[in-house]
């Protein structure tokens, strides 16, 4: 699993480095486990604020900022992991952001005070931003180019089953056990990925020389720039519409409680599927991919606006949505490790930087448009700025195709 075919070779191209000979699926699979429970104590507290709020003599509103202060700090820290740990092992820095994670969980679920439980979100923010800025740099150490999208799907399907799970979970645990052992889960989670990595992730030396001078110089290669802007503008009108996909499930296509659980379980599901989908995709063709999932995102918030639906219609347009959104994430890292090889994890950053960023201006614009136009057009909106992203990276964002072999000079298509 540990095998590589050499180390740095010549820069050709864009900077290319040596591959593995063969794909070291235990340790992809070690990552798919971190993802799981990085975005499982990151969505628990959705479902926990009240009694959080209750036991910690605050309010819901404060409560809140736990989810906002891991968002923040992640932002940071996607954008500052690669350059602050050049020096050090990858194997470590990944190990311990698993460890932060327990201990952020931990810290949680014995927390007195407010003031403690936001301490213990900053060190989730930092393992999050930091291990998912180094996802697609270390998938690409451990599987031969040709395979990189099949791990990175693998990867990415742990955010999938977190999303569906962590919600009912938290909220079964915490009706059942109370709040605090939804954390201690969480923490148990990290201790199983921790020792699974310790045992299968191989030493990855760190490669090339990231500082926070990189991130400029990376934004301002040829083509970086304006794929930057097609991800927060795709991540940016999803965002901007699941912020309202209730109240519009809700108040537009007048779905009842029972009905919008489904719905969401459903989009949950598809979402799943359209991950591991997407890795079949991107081997096929990253352009097309990264145009279709805006595409079919846009397109379904179209229909569900514009067009008179029965209840059936709606609840496949909503998988619809979900299974393409799978794609998105999967396309983007598989795009930055093809474009930016050589500093893979600095472009990771800013691409986490860019996502944390579009939930931010999705969501807060989606409000101003459902202050003048409603719900409805919070979905026309969003769904028009989807397909203008699509045609975006139709037009502008390069793409590099897969190396036929290690050290090989990509191919670079405008």
């Amino acid at each position: 699993m540990s095998e590589f075919v050499g180390e740095a070779v010549p820069d050709v191209g864009l900077g290319a480095v040596a591959e593995p000979a063969v794909p070291a699926w235990a340790a992809v699979f070690s990552l798919t486990l971190g993802v799981f429970g990085l975005v499982t104590a990151e969505f628990l507290p959705a479902s926990l604020l009240t009694p959080v709020a209750a036991e910690l003599g605050v309010s819901e509103g404060l409560a809140g900022q736990a989810v906002t202060v891991t968002a923040l700090v992640a932002l940071f820290s996607g954008l500052l992991a690669a350059s602050l740990t050049r020096g050090i092992d990858r194997r470590v820095v990944l190990i311990g952001f698993t460890v932060l994670l327990i201990a952020s969980n931990l810290l949680v679920a014995f927390a007195p005070s407010l003031t403690v439980l936001l301490v213990a979100r900053v060190l989730l923010g930092i393992a999050l931003g930091g291990f998912w800025s180094m996802a697609a740099a270390t998938a690409m150490r451990l599987v031969p180019s040709a395979v990189l999208p099949r791990a990175l799907s693998m990867i990415f399907s742990g955010v999938s089953v977190a999303t569906i799970v962590a919600a009912p979970l938290g909220s079964y645990l915490g009706g059942r056990y109370g709040w605090r052992s939804a954390f201690l889960l969480a923490a148990a989670i990290g201790v199983v990925t921790l020792v699974f990595q310790l045992l299968v992730l191989p030493r990855l030396a760190p490669r090339g020389a990231a500082r926070l001078g990189t991130l400029i110089e990376v934004l301002l290669r040829p083509g970086i720039g304006v794929g930057i802007l097609g991800t927060v503008l795709v991540f940016g009108g999803h965002f901007a519409l699941f912020t309202y996909i209730r109240p519009f499930l809700e108040g537009v296509a007048g779905v009842g409680l029972d009905g919008l659980a489904l719905m969401l379980l459903g989009f949950g599901v598809a979402n799943f599927g359209g991950t591991l989908l997407a890795g079949w995709l991107l081997e096929r063709s990253l352009r097309g991919t990264l145009v279709l999932m805006p595409v079919l995102i846009g397109g379904a918030a179209l229909l569900l606006a514009l067009l008179p639906a029965g209840v059936a219609v709606q609840a496949a347009l909503v998988a619809l949505w979900g299974a393409a959104f799978g794609g998105v994430p999967v396309g983007w890292s598989t795009w930055v490790a093809r474009a930016v090889p050589d500093q893979a994890e600095s472009a990771g950053g800013m691409v986490v930087a860019s996502v944390q960023l579009a939930i931010a201006t999705g969501a807060a614009a989606g409000g101003v448009v459902f202050g003048i136009g409603g719900v409805a057009g919070v979905f026309v909106a969003a769904g028009a700025l989807l397909l203008v992203a699509a045609v975006l990276v139709a037009a502008r964002v390069r793409v590099v195709a897969p190396r036929p072999g290690a050290g090989a000079a990509p191919a670079v298509h405008a």
